[in-house]
């Protein structure tokens, strides 16, 4: 029988600690959280594999320590309201349950939504709601949002989808730009964000924050 335990202590020991991931809380949810219970069932023998796991095409779980690292950056604090962009099955809204004081996970496929309610309930995760809608509407009635966090690769993030967005409050988007990825942070004062380099990475883009194509006669 697979020791779920020891592989997500060795996770964090071997692949988030190494990544420059310090923040207690990080650590603490990554420790806590079952990836397992958040991945399709014949992938859990692979759930703790240093890598991104697709769970459908062009859809993935981001490689933990993608994940970790863009959690230390936000540095996610218990009083704050967070809006979890293509969360999949569950898994990072859960992580970020533990460090909020709300989650709201936006998918775009009813059964895929459903899936991950389930999953959040059957892990006891009372703190974060599913929402199904296109990834690239967020989820307004909820918001405005202290954090946003996108769950895979955008090429470019719509004006009102940036509107969600407290100010004062920060995202955490990797940008896919040609071969090369780079997550960035932004920080919305005065109605603009400002964003900063973080680190490189790559992902699939999710649907519908691909660049829009100009118009050409």
């Amino acid at each position: 029988m697979t020791d779920y335990t020891t592989l997500r202590t060795t996770m964090v020991d071997t692949q988030v600690r190494p990544s420059d991931v310090t923040k207690y809380t990080v650590i603490e949810a990554m420790l806590s959280v079952p990836r397992e219970a958040f991945v399709p069932s014949e992938l859990r023998d692979a759930a703790y594999a240093g890598e991104h796991l697709a769970f459908e095409t062009g859809r993935v779980i981001l490689d933990p320590r993608v994940l970790a690292k863009m959690l230390d950056f936000l540095d996610i604090q218990k009083d704050e309201l967070v809006l979890d962009i293509g969360s999949g099955l569950g898994y990072s809204a859960a992580v970020i349950a533990r460090m909020a004081e709300a989650v709201i996970a936006v998918e775009d496929d009813e059964t895929r939504a459903a899936e991950a309610q389930s999953s959040l309930a059957d892990q006891n995760v009372d703190n974060a709601v599913v929402h199904t809608a296109k990834l690239t509407e967020g989820a307004t009635e909820h918001g405005p949002y202290d954090v946003i966090m996108l769950q895979g690769g955008v090429e470019e993030l719509p004006e009102e989808f940036l509107a969600q967005l407290k100010e004062g409050g920060r995202i955490a988007a990797l940008f896919v730009e040609g071969a090369l990825g780079v997550v960035r942070i932004g920080y919305k004062l005065n109605g603009i964000v400002d964003w900063s380099f973080a680190f490189n990475a790559n992902a699939p883009v999710l649907t519908g924050f691909e660049k829009r194509q100009a118009f050409q006669f």
